[in-house]
């Protein structure tokens, strides 16, 4: 069930109605059916996979606890290689699959591979890395194994960060489902205005910059300019449409009275990289973090060990976004932009310390932005191409190749005839709704001034203290600019699909 779909606008208010009016000790019941119904809602046979992945998980933590030392970790061990091998079946099988194929044809060898037809479940990076967070906890002492079935089958399938997270940890999530949530107005509105928000950077952003995206991305013939404005408005279509997602899964948490982890941060304002991924899609990357990148020694180690572990933990973050090679080469793009940052940090100091550009903090801030916002576009092209070779096009026309690249519009930026030429291709994909087009720009910029107002606080807090009529202003302008520039052909949202 599409967030951003008429079923969900009927599903929403039934299912908070009836959470509030029914006994506290049957709350739980309610919402792991509304769960169960809102995942069958895309192939309701999937539901019986995910239970079973619940059963083992939960089965295996309380024999992790219960167990002597040489026992506990066999059965983090199943637990694991069950979630895993769950994951690998039905997302990477055909990836490696065909990989081994094609080094065997370059070998010299036959093999024919073999592929699955199913469709990959939904959400199921989500879920299972949030089941593997659970057993994990659990294992390391950090929190007692659940004894209910139904709250951790809750726990996994909680329905607004069910699909596409954030991804929540067992200490966070799991005792508000033994907490008596009352109606409180002031929670409930903020919960409203944060999934108000949520759909006007998804209907009105997102979707609306997707119509010129898809259309230079789809057609191999268009200028490297394009793709640069293409790549950028990518970027703000991904975090509209990710945020977007994560804003309207906390608020429709919020006001029934559950508290789920920040996902975002204002990311394009990040100086570095590595406060890029502070910032960016938080809850993903602080499971790596904690898991992964510590576990292969974090900081504790050799400047050599770092670095491959930095490079192992990107590398696998690209994969578990996509089973592509484009997103392995995100993911390992991203990581040598982390050692390179870190190796060259004294460098880059001592040239801002002898040029003056030290002493001038917002124009050298601005410039780290600017360039830490252009190291990330140029990622994107990566994780937006469908595979390297597209990829390689698209970096090589946006640089190079011919008048309509970086390149070509520089040694040529007195020539009418090479504006016209770019103008046209632009307004080809923009398509004959332009001034519509024009107006989701312009929200753009709007919502990185709100952003800007309300710095670290979410969206639900914006307005608190003003003046009714002040407040109410912000209120109908969100709802008319979604109503009159949104776009609603049901598009499912970016992340639903990893």
């Amino acid at each position: 069930m599409l967030f951003n779909s008429i079923k969900f606008l009927i599903f929403f208010p039934i299912v908070t109605i009836g959470y509030f009016l029914i006994p506290f000790r049957f709350r739980w019941l309610l919402l792991l059916i509304a769960s169960c119904l809102f995942y069958m809602a895309f192939i309701p046979k999937y539901i019986l996979f995910l239970f079973l992945l619940i059963g083992i998980d939960f089965t295996a933590g309380i024999m992790i606890e219960q167990s002597k030392e040489e026992h506990r970790k066999i059965y983090l061990i199943i637990s694991i290689l069950s979630t895993c091998a769950a994951l690998f079946v039905f997302k990477y099988f055909n990836f490696f699959n065909n990989t081994a194929a094609g080094l065997s044809h370059f070998l010299g060898w036959h093999f024919k591979p073999y592929h699955f037809g199913w469709v990959l479940p939904i959400g199921l990076s989500f879920h299972t890395f949030q089941s593997l967070s659970y057993v994990i906890e659990v294992y390391k002492g950090r929190y007692k194994a659940e004894r209910n079935l139904g709250i951790y089958a809750l726990y996994v399938m909680f329905y607004p960060q069910l699909v596409a997270g954030p991804i929540e940890r067992p200490y966070h999530l799991l005792p508000q489902f033994y907490k008596e949530h009352s109606v409180d107005y002031e929670r409930i509105t903020g919960g409203l205005k944060l999934m108000a928000w949520g759909f006007f950077k998804k209907a009105v952003i997102a979707d609306r910059l997707a119509i010129f995206v898809n259309n230079a991305y789809a057609d191999h013939n268009s200028l490297g300019i394009t793709y640069l404005i293409a790549t950028i408005f990518f970027a703000f279509q991904i975090y509209c449409d990710f945020s977007g997602y994560t804003d309207i899964a906390i608020g429709a948490a919020k006001v029934m009275g559950f508290e789920l982890i920040k996902n975002f941060d204002r990311p394009y304002i990040a100086k570095s990289l590595t406060e890029f991924w502070h910032r960016w899609h938080i809850s993903l990357s602080t499971w790596f973090r904690d898991y992964v990148y510590i576990s292969l020694g974090g900081n504790r180690t050799t400047i050599p060990f770092w670095i491959l572990s930095i490079m192992i933990t990107f590398i696998i973050s690209g994969l578990w976004h996509g089973a592509n090679w484009t997103f392995v080469i995100w993911g390992a793009l991203n990581g040598f932009y982390m050692v390179f940052g870190r190796l060259t940090s004294g460098i880059r100091d001592s040239l801002a310390q002898k040029t003056g550009l030290s002493r001038h903090p917002m124009l050298h801030n601005g410039l780290k932005i600017l360039t830490t916002f252009l190291l990330v576009c140029m990622g994107w092209v990566f994780f937006r191409a469908k595979d390297l070779g597209e990829a390689a096009h698209i970096l090589k026309d946006i640089f190079y190749k011919g008048n309509g690249s970086i390149y070509g519009w520089l040694t040529h930026i007195t020539s009418a005839d090479n504006y016209s030429i770019i103008q046209t291709d632009i307004l080809n994909k923009i398509g004959p709704d332009q001034f519509q087009f024009g107006c989701g720009v312009l929200m753009v910029v709007v919502m990185l001034i709100f952003e800007a107002v309300l710095g670290e606080k979410l969206f639900s807090q914006l307005a608190l203290g003003w003046k009714a009529p002040a407040r109410w202003l912000v209120y109908y302008g969100l709802v008319i600019a979604i109503i009159a520039l949104g776009v609603f052909n049901r598009s499912p949202f970016i992340y639903f699909q990893f």
